[in-house]
Protein backbone atom coordinates (compact mmCIF):
# COMPACT_ATOMS: atom_id res chain seq x y z
CA UNK A 1 0.00 0.00 0.00
CA UNK A 2 1.04 3.60 -0.59
CA UNK A 3 1.09 5.01 2.92
CA UNK A 4 1.63 8.89 1.62
CA UNK A 5 -1.95 8.01 -0.06
CA UNK A 6 -3.32 6.96 3.33
CA UNK A 7 -1.83 9.56 4.97
CA UNK A 8 -3.22 12.20 2.93
CA UNK A 9 -6.50 10.98 3.16
CA UNK A 10 -6.32 11.24 6.91
CA UNK A 11 -4.85 14.33 7.42
CA UNK A 12 -7.77 15.90 4.94
CA UNK A 13 -10.14 14.53 6.66
CA UNK A 14 -8.69 14.97 9.83
CA UNK A 15 -8.02 18.99 9.28
CA UNK A 16 -12.02 19.50 8.32
CA UNK A 17 -13.28 17.40 10.80
CA UNK A 18 -11.34 18.49 13.32
CA UNK A 19 -12.09 22.76 12.50
CA UNK A 20 -15.92 21.91 12.12
CA UNK A 21 -15.78 20.40 15.88
CA UNK A 22 -13.36 23.00 17.56
CA UNK A 23 -16.32 25.33 15.61
CA UNK A 24 -18.84 23.51 18.05
CA UNK A 25 -20.02 21.32 15.15
CA UNK A 26 -21.55 17.73 15.37
CA UNK A 27 -21.23 15.31 13.01
CA UNK A 28 -24.68 15.47 11.83
CA UNK A 29 -24.91 18.54 10.76
CA UNK A 30 -22.01 17.56 7.84
CA UNK A 31 -24.03 14.62 6.93
CA UNK A 32 -26.74 14.99 4.51
CA UNK A 33 -27.70 12.45 2.22
CA UNK A 34 -29.39 14.71 -0.23
CA UNK A 35 -26.30 17.10 -0.47
CA UNK A 36 -24.20 14.17 -1.32
CA UNK A 37 -26.33 12.59 -3.72
CA UNK A 38 -26.22 15.92 -5.82
CA UNK A 39 -22.82 16.15 -5.68
CA UNK A 40 -21.83 12.54 -6.18
CA UNK A 41 -24.66 11.62 -8.54
CA UNK A 42 -24.06 14.80 -10.74
CA UNK A 43 -20.23 14.60 -11.00
CA UNK A 44 -20.86 10.92 -12.02
CA UNK A 45 -23.20 11.92 -14.75
CA UNK A 46 -21.04 14.61 -15.89
CA UNK A 47 -18.33 12.17 -16.59
CA UNK A 48 -20.06 10.05 -17.90
CA UNK A 49 -21.57 12.04 -20.72
CA UNK A 50 -17.93 13.51 -20.95
CA UNK A 51 -16.27 10.25 -21.88
CA UNK A 52 -16.80 6.67 -23.91
CA UNK A 53 -17.59 3.41 -21.24
CA UNK A 54 -14.13 2.50 -22.15
CA UNK A 55 -12.11 5.01 -20.75
CA UNK A 56 -14.73 5.04 -17.58
CA UNK A 57 -14.03 1.23 -17.31
CA UNK A 58 -10.10 2.02 -17.45
CA UNK A 59 -10.39 4.32 -14.71
CA UNK A 60 -11.80 1.85 -12.53
CA UNK A 61 -9.61 -0.60 -13.23
CA UNK A 62 -6.76 2.50 -12.64
CA UNK A 63 -7.81 3.52 -8.94
CA UNK A 64 -6.14 0.75 -7.21
CA UNK A 65 -3.11 2.20 -8.52
CA UNK A 66 -3.94 5.18 -6.70
CA UNK A 67 -3.53 2.85 -2.85
CA UNK A 68 -0.54 0.91 -4.29
CA UNK A 69 2.70 1.76 -5.03
CA UNK A 70 4.34 0.28 -7.67
CA UNK A 71 7.94 -1.25 -7.29
CA UNK A 72 10.67 0.09 -8.24
CA UNK A 73 12.52 -2.20 -10.56
CA UNK A 74 15.22 0.46 -12.61
CA UNK A 75 18.19 -2.12 -10.93
CA UNK A 76 16.57 -4.98 -12.44
CA UNK A 77 16.00 -3.57 -15.71
CA UNK A 78 20.06 -1.77 -15.89
CA UNK A 79 20.99 -4.97 -14.56
CA UNK A 80 19.36 -7.25 -17.47
CA UNK A 81 20.48 -4.58 -20.08
CA UNK A 82 23.90 -5.10 -18.88
CA UNK A 83 23.64 -8.97 -18.96
CA UNK A 84 22.12 -8.79 -22.88
CA UNK A 85 24.27 -6.62 -24.01
CA UNK A 86 27.48 -8.63 -22.56
CA UNK A 87 26.06 -11.55 -24.19
CA UNK A 88 25.64 -9.72 -27.30
CA UNK A 89 29.17 -8.83 -27.52
CA UNK A 90 30.25 -12.74 -26.40
CA UNK A 91 27.72 -14.37 -29.00
CA UNK A 92 25.90 -11.97 -31.06
CA UNK A 93 21.93 -10.40 -31.25
CA UNK A 94 21.09 -13.85 -32.36
CA UNK A 95 22.04 -15.18 -29.45
CA UNK A 96 19.51 -13.58 -27.04
CA UNK A 97 16.18 -15.33 -29.29
CA UNK A 98 16.25 -17.27 -26.56
CA UNK A 99 15.78 -14.63 -24.22
CA UNK A 100 12.64 -13.01 -25.47
CA UNK A 101 10.13 -14.83 -23.49
CA UNK A 102 11.80 -14.31 -20.11
CA UNK A 103 11.53 -10.56 -20.67
CA UNK A 104 9.33 -8.53 -18.50
CA UNK A 105 6.90 -7.05 -20.92
CA UNK A 106 5.82 -6.61 -24.05
CA UNK A 107 7.62 -2.94 -24.90
CA UNK A 108 11.31 -4.70 -24.34
CA UNK A 109 10.35 -8.33 -25.82
CA UNK A 110 8.72 -6.19 -28.94
CA UNK A 111 12.31 -3.79 -29.16
CA UNK A 112 14.56 -6.20 -28.59
CA UNK A 113 12.96 -8.79 -31.21
CA UNK A 114 13.25 -5.72 -33.55
CA UNK A 115 16.81 -5.67 -33.40
CA UNK A 116 17.56 -9.31 -33.81
CA UNK A 117 15.56 -9.63 -36.72
CA UNK A 118 18.13 -6.86 -38.38
CA UNK A 119 16.10 -3.56 -38.08
CA UNK A 120 18.63 -0.67 -38.28
CA UNK A 121 18.87 1.16 -34.63
CA UNK A 122 17.43 4.14 -36.40
CA UNK A 123 14.21 2.78 -37.64
CA UNK A 124 13.71 0.54 -34.27
CA UNK A 125 14.15 3.91 -31.93
CA UNK A 126 11.14 5.60 -34.51
CA UNK A 127 9.12 2.39 -34.06
CA UNK A 128 9.37 1.92 -30.41
CA UNK A 129 9.33 5.91 -29.38
CA UNK A 130 5.49 5.86 -31.65
CA UNK A 131 4.94 2.67 -29.45
CA UNK A 132 6.11 4.68 -26.13
CA UNK A 133 4.10 7.93 -27.07
CA UNK A 134 0.60 6.02 -27.81
CA UNK A 135 0.82 4.43 -24.76
CA UNK A 136 1.82 7.24 -22.98
CA UNK A 137 -0.86 8.69 -24.23
CA UNK A 138 -4.11 6.12 -23.14
CA UNK A 139 -2.22 5.38 -19.96
CA UNK A 140 -3.11 9.38 -19.17
CA UNK A 141 -6.80 9.07 -19.77
CA UNK A 142 -7.80 7.55 -16.06
CA UNK A 143 -6.11 10.85 -14.34
CA UNK A 144 -7.92 13.03 -17.28
CA UNK A 145 -10.76 11.39 -16.04
CA UNK A 146 -10.11 12.27 -12.49
CA UNK A 147 -9.37 15.66 -13.51
CA UNK A 148 -12.67 16.51 -15.09
CA UNK A 149 -14.70 15.25 -12.03
CA UNK A 150 -12.53 17.53 -9.73
CA UNK A 151 -13.87 20.21 -12.13
CA UNK A 152 -17.01 19.00 -12.30
CA UNK A 153 -17.55 18.95 -8.64
CA UNK A 154 -17.95 22.51 -7.05
CA UNK A 155 -19.97 23.33 -10.38
CA UNK A 156 -22.31 20.73 -8.99
CA UNK A 157 -21.63 20.98 -5.30
CA UNK A 158 -22.89 25.13 -6.16
CA UNK A 159 -26.13 23.27 -8.18
CA UNK A 160 -27.23 22.22 -4.69
CA UNK A 161 -26.62 25.31 -3.07
CA UNK A 162 -29.42 26.63 -4.78
CA UNK A 163 -31.07 23.97 -5.02
CA UNK A 164 -31.13 24.02 -1.09
CA UNK A 165 -31.65 28.13 -1.17
CA UNK A 166 -35.46 27.51 -3.15
CA UNK A 167 -36.30 25.17 -0.65
CA UNK A 168 -35.71 27.75 2.15
CA UNK A 169 -37.28 30.56 -0.21
CA UNK A 170 -40.94 28.00 -0.27
CA UNK A 171 -41.00 27.59 3.51
CA UNK A 172 -40.05 31.38 4.82
CA UNK A 173 -43.21 31.15 6.29
CA UNK A 174 -42.99 28.03 8.30
CA UNK A 175 -39.59 28.28 10.37
CA UNK A 176 -39.09 24.91 10.88
CA UNK A 177 -38.38 23.85 7.64
CA UNK A 178 -35.74 26.39 6.96
CA UNK A 179 -33.26 24.30 8.62
CA UNK A 180 -33.20 21.68 6.53
CA UNK A 181 -32.76 23.28 3.00
CA UNK A 182 -29.51 25.91 4.62
CA UNK A 183 -28.09 22.29 5.79
CA UNK A 184 -28.61 21.26 2.16
CA UNK A 185 -27.54 24.12 0.71
CA UNK A 186 -23.99 25.20 2.64
CA UNK A 187 -22.99 21.42 2.85
CA UNK A 188 -23.74 20.33 -0.77
CA UNK A 189 -21.02 23.29 -1.50
CA UNK A 190 -18.41 21.46 1.36
CA UNK A 191 -18.98 18.17 -0.49
CA UNK A 192 -18.39 19.70 -4.04
CA UNK A 193 -15.32 21.83 -2.96
CA UNK A 194 -13.47 18.96 -0.53
CA UNK A 195 -14.27 15.94 -3.06
CA UNK A 196 -12.57 17.71 -5.70
CA UNK A 197 -9.14 19.17 -3.51
CA UNK A 198 -9.32 16.19 -1.53
CA UNK A 199 -10.18 13.08 -3.57
CA UNK A 200 -10.65 13.73 -7.26
CA UNK A 201 -7.39 16.22 -8.28
CA UNK A 202 -4.92 14.40 -5.96
CA UNK A 203 -5.96 11.02 -6.94
CA UNK A 204 -5.30 12.08 -11.07
CA UNK A 205 -1.59 13.76 -9.81
CA UNK A 206 -0.78 10.60 -8.50
CA UNK A 207 -1.77 8.68 -11.67
CA UNK A 208 0.04 10.88 -13.64
CA UNK A 209 3.09 10.47 -11.26
CA UNK A 210 2.55 6.75 -11.62
CA UNK A 211 2.01 6.64 -15.59
CA UNK A 212 5.82 9.21 -15.26
CA UNK A 213 7.71 6.56 -13.33
CA UNK A 214 6.45 3.82 -15.84
CA UNK A 215 7.67 5.80 -18.65
CA UNK A 216 11.12 6.61 -17.51
CA UNK A 217 11.42 2.93 -16.98
CA UNK A 218 10.63 2.14 -20.82
CA UNK A 219 12.71 4.70 -21.98
CA UNK A 220 15.51 3.10 -19.57
CA UNK A 221 14.93 0.12 -21.70
CA UNK A 222 14.77 2.14 -25.25
CA UNK A 223 17.96 3.48 -24.44
CA UNK A 224 19.59 0.11 -23.09
CA UNK A 225 18.48 -1.64 -26.24
CA UNK A 226 19.71 0.94 -28.85
CA UNK A 227 23.33 1.19 -26.89
CA UNK A 228 22.91 -2.76 -27.23
CA UNK A 229 22.16 -2.34 -31.17
CA UNK A 230 25.10 -0.28 -31.64
CA UNK A 231 27.63 -2.30 -29.81
CA UNK A 232 28.51 -0.61 -26.42
CA UNK A 233 30.29 -1.52 -23.26
CA UNK A 234 28.07 -2.94 -21.11
CA UNK A 235 29.76 -1.11 -18.46
CA UNK A 236 29.74 2.32 -20.33
CA UNK A 237 25.88 1.43 -20.83
CA UNK A 238 25.80 1.35 -16.82
CA UNK A 239 27.16 4.49 -16.25
CA UNK A 240 24.74 5.74 -18.97
CA UNK A 241 21.36 4.42 -17.62
CA UNK A 242 22.25 5.33 -14.19
CA UNK A 243 20.45 8.49 -14.53
CA UNK A 244 17.33 6.63 -14.69
CA UNK A 245 17.69 5.16 -11.10
CA UNK A 246 16.68 6.92 -7.88
CA UNK A 247 18.88 9.31 -6.51
CA UNK A 248 18.58 8.44 -3.49
CA UNK A 249 20.16 4.74 -4.42
CA UNK A 250 21.92 5.21 -7.57
CA UNK A 251 25.28 5.25 -5.71
CA UNK A 252 24.84 2.10 -4.19
CA UNK A 253 23.08 0.26 -6.52
CA UNK A 254 25.63 1.35 -9.57
CA UNK A 255 28.33 -0.35 -7.42
CA UNK A 256 26.14 -3.85 -7.36
CA UNK A 257 25.63 -3.42 -11.09
CA UNK A 258 29.55 -3.01 -11.75
CA UNK A 259 29.87 -5.71 -9.64
CA UNK A 260 27.48 -8.25 -11.60
CA UNK A 261 29.71 -7.22 -14.50
CA UNK A 262 33.05 -8.09 -13.11
CA UNK A 263 31.22 -11.41 -12.36
CA UNK A 264 30.66 -12.35 -15.32
CA UNK A 265 32.97 -14.46 -17.70
CA UNK A 266 35.28 -12.95 -20.27
CA UNK A 267 34.51 -12.78 -23.53
CA UNK A 268 35.90 -15.13 -25.74
CA UNK A 269 38.38 -14.34 -28.50
CA UNK A 270 36.02 -16.13 -31.37
CA UNK A 271 32.95 -14.26 -30.05
CA UNK A 272 34.22 -11.14 -31.99
CA UNK A 273 33.56 -12.28 -35.34
CA UNK A 274 29.92 -13.39 -33.97
CA UNK A 275 29.41 -10.12 -32.53
CA UNK A 276 30.55 -8.08 -36.22
CA UNK A 277 28.15 -10.25 -38.69
CA UNK A 278 24.40 -8.94 -36.88
CA UNK A 279 26.34 -5.33 -35.45
CA UNK A 280 26.73 -4.66 -39.14
CA UNK A 281 23.16 -5.92 -40.32
CA UNK A 282 21.64 -3.41 -37.91
CA UNK A 283 23.54 -0.82 -38.70
CA UNK A 284 22.88 -1.38 -42.43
Amino acid sequence: MDKATLIGLFLGALAILGGHFLEGGSVGMILQLTALLIVLGGTAGAVCLSFSRAQIWQTLKALPRVFREPRDESLQHLTRLVELAYRARREGLLALEKDLPRLPDAFWRRGLGLLIDGFPAAQVQEILEAELARDHELALGPARVFEAAGGYAPTIGILGAVLGLIQVMQHLTDPAKLGTGVAVAFVATIYGVASANLIFLPMAHKLRLREEQRQRHQEMILEGLLALAQGEHPRLIAERLQGYLQESSRHSRAEAVSAKVRRLSPRPKRGAASHAAPQTSVRQ
